[in-house]
């Protein structure tokens, strides 16, 4: 039996260049099982972002089990963790969310000031991406960076982001912002912005009160309610 303390997740290093093709197939071969776009990437780019130190590894003793890398767009003011992959057999014990911890502490680390972003199909990934601090938004809080977007052309889905002029995909986009952590943070409106789970937890108490006829799925707490998903 697996077990996730078995498995070493580090920093990628020039060694672990061998490990590509790996990579890539466990990529593909995740793309055609969810029937979902999950873009290819070329030998030349993934061995960049781990000559680089950009990537997280993780090993069962040599056999690869999972990876993910990092890139920074629009003068290092966004930083993307990309490309996160777990072979089949390693799933359903924690380990994407370990190495999605790692991509995100080694992203703070070399880009502290930076907004963490990420593009996902998947609902574990939303998950995870949630409990680091992440936030769904629209395409539109994401970086402009062209080369960013073209990194989406393998994907099958990409007519759909062209289509749309990079405004929705099958994708949602994801965001963490630094000064979300600074404990005097107030949004636009002089109110500090909830997270999705304390947002869904207040709706709850109304929803438990006394007044509960006044306020029980009126179309404006429907609206509001809805509207959360999108914060």
């Amino acid at each position: 039996m697996k077990e996730l303390n078995n498995i070493k997740i580090e920093v990628a290093e020039k060694k672990h260049i061998r490990y590509i093709d790996d990579i890539n197939d466990a990529i593909e071969l995740a793309s055609k099982q969810r029937g979902t776009g999950i873009a290819r990437r070329t030998f030349d780019y993934l061995s960049g972002k781990i000559t680089e130190g950009k990537a997280i590894i993780a090993l069962n003793g040599e056999k690869f089990a999972g990876f993910c890398y990092i890139e920074a767009w629009q003068e290092k003011g966004f930083v993307a963790n990309s490309g996160l992959i777990v072979v089949e057999e390693y799933r359903g014990m924690g380990l994407a969310k370990e190495i999605k911890r790692k991509a995100f502490e080694l992203s703070r680390k070399r880009y502290p000031k930076s907004k963490i972003f990420g593009l996902t199909t998947g609902l574990a990934v939303m998950k995870i991406n949630h409990e680091l601090g992440y936030r769904p938004v629209t395409f539109s809080e994401l970086t402009v960076d062209d080369q960013f977007w073209n990194g989406c052309k393998g994907c099958i889905n990409y007519d759909i982001l062209q289509r749309t002029e990079r405004t929705k995909c099958l994708c949602t986009g994801m965001l963490y912002d630094p000064v979300w952590e600074q404990p005097n943070y107030k949004n636009g409106n002089g109110i500090r912005k909830r997270s999705l789970l304390e947002s869904i937890k207040k709706l709850k108490i109304l929803r438990g009160k006394k007044n509960r006829n006044k306020l029980s799925f009126t179309k404006e707490i429907k609206e509001w309610y809805y509207a959360l998903l999108t914060i």
